[in-house]
């Protein structure tokens, strides 16, 4: 894998927030991929890249939460715990850009494709939780978009292991690099 440009480049990281980060996931441990994530960003921050941390987060009620009349609605509490939107202390720093998003994927409804163009990013790299579910959401509009985007496996996770391989394996082979996060590094 080549070295990436930091003036070109920019670490997104999808969903390490307190309420994922402890939801029960799969092949690799949340805490691995926030040590994963926090790895990247640290490495992004010192060679200048910019770091977009998403979350997610609803209304109290829900209201502006996309709609669930779906065959299989996702099961939520209401309302959520009053952190389950916060990032993992060890995670933000000054500077780094925050998108607060409401659906899945981090694009829609998000000022992201905005704030990445007007510093001239071109690559994307892409990590988080849930790999077939935020982080491909957000995969597949930067591709439609026009990134580059590379996402490194042990940086990703699931709630079905299936469903994460799957995804590595079909999917996002056709829409970016896949590679892993001791691969991952930032020219001078």
């Amino acid at each position: 894998m080549p070295a990436f440009d930091p003036k070109t480049t920019a670490l997104i990281l999808i969903d390490l927030q307190k309420g994922i980060l402890s939801m029960p996931v799969t092949p690799h441990s949340g805490k691995d991929v926030l040590n994963h994530g926090s790895t990247l960003a640290e490495q992004a921050r010192q060679a200048g890249a910019p770091v977009v941390l998403v979350h997610v987060g609803f209304a109290p009620d829900f209201s502006d939460a996309p709609p669930q009349n779906v065959d299989s609605p996702l099961a939520h509490t209401s309302p959520l715990p009053a952190d389950w939107s916060d990032f993992a202390p060890e995670l933000q720093q000054d500077g780094d850009i925050v998108i607060l998003k409401r659906q899945w994927g981090a694009f829609t409804g998000t000022d992201l494709d905005l704030q990445l163009r007007r510093r001239g990013i071109k690559t994307l790299i892409l990590a988080g939780i849930a790999t077939n579910f935020g982080v491909e959401s957000t995969l597949r509009h930067a591709w439609e978009l026009g990134y580059d985007v590379v996402v490194p496996e042990d940086a990703c996770t699931s709630l079905n292991k299936e469903l994460h391989t799957m995804a590595f394996e079909h999917i996002f082979p056709r829409l970016c690099r896949v590679t892993r996060t001791d691969q991952i590094h930032f020219s001078a």
